[in-house]
């Protein structure tokens, strides 16, 4: 029995694809284009806060064990702070900033559909 012969291949091409235009907000596609300007840059801020929270709370870790050497000498668990801070308990921050990013990330796309649609963002479902 000879083998099945493979479907023939479709090649797809988005252009050629209908789309659903109720939800492109009224005004043409210029408006289209202001509102996803206005989503990149509150993405670009949000993430620029967050790499500033970063910065400050574990690049100020340094400069305070070098102005203050006596904190630098402290012991906890038979460790001493440094190593605490920055190799244990900088990852537990760190994850807390990627859940903040996350989840701020997802609220700012949630406005921005919202936007799309008409909605005010202080209408949104609670989640």
């Amino acid at each position: 029995m000879p083998p099945p012969e493979p479907p023939e291949r479709t090649r797809i091409v988005l252009s050629e694809i209908p789309r659903d235009d109720s939800a492109a907000p009224a005004g043409g596609p210029g408006v289209e284009d202001v509102l996803i300007r206005g989503l990149v840059r509150a993405q670009l801020a949000l993430a620029l806060r967050l790499a500033a929270v970063v910065l400050a709370g574990l690049g100020s870790l340094p400069l305070l064990f070098s102005l203050a050497p006596k904190f630098g000498e402290v012991e906890i668990a038979g460790f001493r702070l440094p190593w605490v801070l920055l190799g244990v308990l900088a990852y537990p921050f760190l994850i807390g900033v990627g859940v903040a990013f996350v989840r701020l990330a997802d609220r700012n796309e949630h406005d921005f559909t919202a936007l799309q649609r008409r909605e005010l963002p202080a209408q949104r479902e609670k989640a």
